[in-house]
């Protein structure tokens, strides 16, 4: 048994250790936590739970990757203006773009460090039936490099020849990098990253959690989905890489819809900057590949987008609200979870009440139910305002899309809960052509034609437990 003077002087050491560390972390939170429920609930573990209250804020709460990421820059990445005062930076101008759309490639030219590239051509890739044999005859089509970064990566029949298929290319002597989440590795089992460098493939993974010395970064994900070959081509979109995504003829069980997008010219190398970004990052060693000049592939106007907790701003949050606001006729969103931020409840509200047509589509199976019960308990803020909202049918469809008048396009990795919008390093493509964008609103509809509309009796009609349940998923929502 210890000495009683022992119990006492590490009951000292304890209410020291905590009256001291107590303090400074809650200030701490509240100096630099943007969100004020989370600062509040920071502020309070550290203050009323002794000891483990401030050691679980300095280990999780602490944003530790702002300060590394930006010190890394690449050349010719930054074109060097400073957001939010008030003026239009260098790569404002958007040579090109109808008058109708100026508005629109404005906004993104105050949040986005590219400028807006004209010359480009970008098809949609109906879900991995149509996406991983475009993929597959890109990669076998290399001289110059292959890049790759991905949230998943299962080791099944599909990741098991994309493997094969980048090992051929290095053997030729393409430079063949992957980089693969952390956290994004443990769905699969093996796990990839064993198996691509097994390959002789350079692989490097993004902030995995570990013990010793601790990282416990399980909420700062790379959610990038991107592959460039060569700096002329990329694909980018919602799909992770796996056989879930093959639908065929038959969907099995744990079937997963999407759409992912092949984008051909000059816009590809600001996905190849993005993916070089990420690497340098996760191996502290900047490798530019030689130049290359990407050549004309087509006539629409595309510009990358990213976010992440590196950033001062939450720009996709900026992004969407204030293109929402722009929206003259119509907004189409297709996402699989949607918890956003107040800012844009309040601008979907707005717009609809301008008389926008506002059309938000949801899976009616989602494969986190309680991210479902969450947004149940919020829909009716969007339902009395007149906004449309409508539920696709199975298979879970983890299609990511958002549509401006017919003539703006934004698609990429990004979901519009707080998780995507506020922890995860996310990415974006603006393609401004009202073809494209015609063709995207096309299949969303077709979508909602499928499935149900919800209704405002449907929300209010839920059962008192229903209620209940739901409500308490939506309290954790920023958490989930």
């Amino acid at each position: 048994m210890p000495e009683p003077q022992t119990l006492l002087d590490v009951s000292l050491i304890a209410a020291l250790f905590h009256l001291v560390l107590s303090p400074l972390a809650a200030l701490h939170a509240l100096m630099f936590k943007r969100d004020s429920r989370a600062a509040l609930g920071w502020i309070a573990l550290c203050l009323l739970l002794p000891v483990a209250g401030p050691v679980l804020y300095t280990i999780l709460g602490i944003n530790r990757i702002r300060r590394r990421a930006r010190r890394l820059e690449l050349p010719g990445l930054r074109v060097g203006f400073e957001r939010g005062r008030g003026r239009l930076p260098e790569n404002s101008d958007t040579p090109g773009i109808p008058p109708e759309l100026q508005p629109l490639g404005q906004i993104g030219a105050r949040v986005s460090e590219h400028p807006v590239t004209g010359g480009n051509a970008v098809e949609p890739l109906i879900n991995g039936d149509q996406t991983f044999p475009a993929m597959l005859e890109a990669i076998d089509g290399a001289v110059r490099s292959i890049f790759l970064a991905t949230y998943i990566f299962d080791t099944d029949e599909v990741g098991n020849a994309i493997i094969e298929r980048l090992s051929a290319a290095q053997r030729r002597g393409v430079d063949v990098r992957v980089v693969v989440d952390g956290v994004g590795q443990s769905y699969s089992w093996p796990r990839a990253p064993r198996r691509l460098r097994r390959a002789g493939i350079r692989t490097a993974v993004f902030l995995p959690p570990r013990l010793l010395p601790p990282r416990l970064s399980i909420n700062l994900r790379n959610h990038h989905k991107i592959l460039v070959v060569d700096g002329h081509t990329a694909f980018t979109g919602g799909l992770n890489i796996g056989s879930r995504h093959v639908l065929g003829k038959h969907p099995g069980k744990n079937a997963v819809a999407d759409i992912h997008f092949r984008l051909s010219g000059p816009g590809a190398l600001q996905l190849e900057s993005e993916f070089l970004r990420t690497w340098e990052f996760v191996t502290g060693a900047p490798e530019p590949p030689p130049p290359v000049s990407a050549c004309p592939a087509g006539a629409m106007h595309t510009r990358t987008m990213t976010d992440g907790p590196d950033d001062h701003l939450d720009q996709i949050t900026q992004l969407l609200s204030a293109t929402i606001s722009a929206a003259r006729e119509s907004v189409v969103i297709v996402t699989p979870y949607f918890l956003p931020p107040r800012e844009i409840v309040g601008a979907l509200q707005a717009a609809s009440l301008r008389g926008v047509r506002v059309t938000l589509i949801l899976p009616e199976k989602n494969n986190l139910p309680y991210v479902h019960w969450a947004t149940r308990n919020m829909l009716w803020e969007l339902l009395y305002q007149g906004v449309d909202v409508f539920y696709q049918p199975p298979p879970f469809a983890h299609t990511k899309l958002f549509v401006v008048d017919d003539r703006y396009a934004l698609v990429g990795s990004s979901n519009w809960d707080a998780r995507s919008l506020r922890l995860n390093f996310e990415l974006q493509l603006e393609v401004f052509s009202r073809e494209f964008s015609s063709d995207l609103t096309r299949r969303a509809l077709e979508a909602a034609r499928r499935g149900r509309r919800v209704t405002l009796d449907e929300v209010d009609g839920r059962s008192l437990p229903v209620r209940l349940r739901d409500s308490l998923c939506w309290l954790f929502s920023p958490y989930l």
